[in-house]
C-alpha cells in the first residue's frame, strides 16, 4: 500500500516538474521565434534611457532579466503550487498554510531575481568586452560563485526560509561532535533545524565550508529517531566531507559550465542573425541563452545524478564502516522511507534520469550485504 502511494506521489511530482519546465521552455522559444524578445529589449531600453552610457546598457540587461524571470515564474507558478503545496498536503507531508507557502515562494523569487541579475550581468559584461573569451570567463565567474554560495548557505540562504537553534541535548551533541572529529571535520556546532513548520519529512546535513560548516538536524528527525539512528545518519553526511564530495561536485559542475557556455557561444553565433540580434552582446539574446542553459541542464542531469548516486553509496559504506551499526542504519532507512514517502522500487529509467540517491530498498540491501561480510557491496 505504501509503495503504491509513494510511487504515485513521485510520479505526480515528476510530471508537474516536467510540465513546468516544458512550459517555461516553450515560452522562451516563442519569445525567440516571434521576435517578442526584441520588443522586450526595447521596453527595457526605453525604461533605462534616462541613464547615460554604460549605465543605460547595464540597466537594460537588468530590467530585461527581471522581466524574463517574473514571466517564467508566472508561467511555472501553477505547476509549482500543485507540486509544492497541493500535492504535499494531499499526501499528508506538508504542514504549511497557503500563506506561509506563498511567503516562501516570494522569498525564493526575490533570491532568484538577485542571482539571475548577477548572472546575466556577468555574461553580458564579458560578451561586450571579451566576445571571443566570454564563455570561459563566465564559466570561471560562475564556478567561483558556486563556492561562495556553498560557504554562505547555512548562514545567509537557509535562514531566509528556516529557523535554526543550538541543539540542547548535551549527550547527543557530544556524541556527534566526537564523530565529526573522527572524520577530521571542523564544525562550529550542532543545530536544530526547525522543519516541522514546513513539512513532516526528516532531514540532516553537514552544511557550509570552513568557518560556516555546521551540523544540521531537523526537529522532525530528532523527535522520532534514536541516538544510534541519528549517529549513523550523520556519519553518512560526514562521509561527503571525508570523500571531498563537495569539491568533486564543484569540479564536475565547472566542467559542465565550461561545456555549456561553449555550446551557448556556438548557438549564439549561429542564431544571432536569424534572431534579429544586433550582435553577440545584444540583451535580446538573453532568452536564447536561458533556453540553451535549461536544455543543457536537462541533458546532463543523468550524468550529474550518476555521480551523486555513486557518492551516496560510498557515504553509506563509510557510515557502516565507522559506526558498525547495521541495525541502526536499516531502521533509520526504513523510518526515512515511511516518513518521507520514498519510492522504494522506481523503474530503471526513472532512477537513471531523476535519482540523485540510490532507492532506499537498494541502500538497505547493501547494508545487509555489508553485515554478511560481502566485500563486493558498494
Amino acid at each position: 500500500m505504501n509503495e503504491d502511494k509513494s510511487t504515485r506521489y513521485h510520479r505526480l511530482r515528476r510530471r508537474a516538474d516536467l510540465l513546468g519546465t516544458a512550459a517555461a521552455g516553450a515560452v522562451l522559444l516563442a519569445l525567440i521565434l516571434s521576435g517578442a524578445a526584441l520588443q522586450l529589449r526595447e521596453m527595457a531600453a526605453a525604461l533605462s534611457s534616462a541613464f547615460p552610457g554604460s549605465l543605460d546598457d547595464a540597466l537594460t540587461v537588468i530590467l530585461l532579466t527581471v522581466m524574463l524571470v517574473l514571466l517564467l515564474q508566472l508561467i511555472e507558478f501553477p505547476f509549482a503550487f500543485y507540486q509544492g503545496h497541493l500535492l504535499e498536503h494531499h499526501y499528508g507531508l506538508s504542514t504549511q498554510t497557503t500563506r506561509h507557502w506563498l511567503a516562501d515562494q516570494g522569498k525564493g523569487v526575490f533570491l532568484g531575481l538577485a542571482l539571475a541579475v548577477a548572472g546575466s550581468s556577468i555574461v553580458f559584461v564579458t560578451l561586450r568586452n571579451w566576445p571571443g573569451q566570454w564563455w570561459w570567463m563566465s564559466s570561471a565567474a560562475f564556478a567561483v560563485a558556486t563556492v561562495v554560495m556553498a560557504r554562505l548557505a547555512p548562514v545567509v540562504l537557509l535562514p531566509m526560509f528556516y529557523r535554526f537553534k543550538p541543539l540542547e541535548r548535551p549527550a547527543l551533541v557530544a556524541r556527534l561532535l566526537a564523530l565529526a572529529q573522527r572524520a577530521s571535520a571542523d564544525v562550529v556546532g550542532v543545530f536544530e533545524w526547525v522543519l516541522s513548520g514546513h513539512t513532516r519529512k526528516a532531514n540532516a546535513a553537514l552544511a557550509g565550508m570552513g568557518h560556516t560548516r555546521r551540523i544540521l538536524l531537523s526537529d522532525t528527525l530528532l523527535a522520532d529517531y534514536s541516538e544510534d539512528e541519528i549517529e549513523v545518519v550523520l556519519a553518512h553526511e560526514l562521509a561527503h566531507h571525508v570523500h571531498r564530495d563537495l569539491w568533486r561536485g564543484i569540479a564536475l559542475q565547472t566542467l559542465l559550465l565550461l561545456a555549456g557556455f561553449f555550446l551557448a557561444d556556438a548557438v549564439l553565433r549561429r542564431a544571432a542573425g536569424a534572431a534579429g540580434l544586433r550582435g553577440l552582446s545584444d540583451p535580446a539574446a538573453l532568452p536564447l541563452l536561458m533556453l540553451v542553459a535549461g536544455a543543457w541542464s536537462l541533458l546532463t542531469l543523468p550524468l550529474v545524478n550518476a555521480l551523486s548516486r555513486a557518492q551516496e553509496r560510498a557515504a553509506d559504506r563509510y557510515a557502516l564502516d565507522t559506526t558498525r551499526n547495521v541495525d541502526a542504519f536499516v531502521t533509520a532507512m526504513k523510518r526515512l522511507s515511511q516518513q518521507n514517502l520514498a519510492e522504494e522500487y522506481p523503474s530503471a529509467l526513472v532512477r537513471w534520469i531523476f535519482y540523485s540517491h540510490p532507492p532506499i530498498r537498494e541502500r538497505i540491501e547493501a547494508a545487509r550485504a555489508f553485515a554478511r561480510g560481502d566485500q563486493n557491496v558498494a
